[in-house]
């Protein structure tokens, strides 16, 4: 029971961040969720701080198995940098969502240190990722892919949430195949 209601928490602390950000990550209504008192959360995470930087670092470590899977499974280097942007896309089809990290980003100054790294963690592991293929792809050398890749990531994210803020997930397709036609990402 104690392993299922911290991944219950967690799960629901994503949801709210997902929606809200870190200052949406609320003991009394995350408790409410679960299904448990609120003080009982303190017996798995003692402040917000540790439950927010346990929730950014799960996010992180959940899309990167995602974008080894991803790798897998794609054909070509080429297919897989395709499939991308349908990764922050899913977010926005589930109920107008954002990534978890870009809503946390945006809230630089009132982020806890451990929070502010997992946060970054996840714009790191996008980059690496998105180099490796970039490279793999041969669509740029070594030396430039670690450019191209931050630009794809803050393009994505940025479609996302302009997006977003138009609870229009079809401006986001849009918004990618127009980097698509520029050049920014594969087509």
């Amino acid at each position: 029971m104690k392993e299922n209601a911290r991944e219950a928490i967690l799960l629901a602390a994503r949801e709210a961040a997902m929606a809200r950000g870190y200052a949406g990550i609320n003991f009394r209504d995350l408790a409410a969720t679960v299904g448990i008192k609120a003080a009982s959360i303190n017996y798995y995470f003692a402040n917000k701080a540790l439950l927010g930087e346990a929730v950014a670092r799960r996010y992180w470590e959940d899309i990167s198995r995602e974008f080894e899977a991803i790798s897998a499974n794609a054909d070509t280097p080429m297919d897989a940098l395709r499939q991308y942007p349908g990764v922050f896309r899913a977010s926005l089809a589930r109920e107008n969502r954002i990534c978890l990290s870009s809503f946390m980003a945006a809230e630089y100054d009132e982020l806890p240190e451990p929070v502010l790294r997992e946060v970054q963690a996840f714009a790191d592991i996008n980059v690496a990722w998105l180099s490796k293929e970039l490279v793999a792809a041969k669509i740029v050398g070594p030396d430039e892919s670690e450019a191209r890749a931050r630009a794809i990531y803050a393009a994505v994210a940025g479609a996302q949430i302009v997006a977003r803020s138009r609870s229009n997930i079809a401006l986001f397709d849009t918004l990618i195949e127009s980097y698509r036609s520029a050049g920014l990402l594969p087509a």
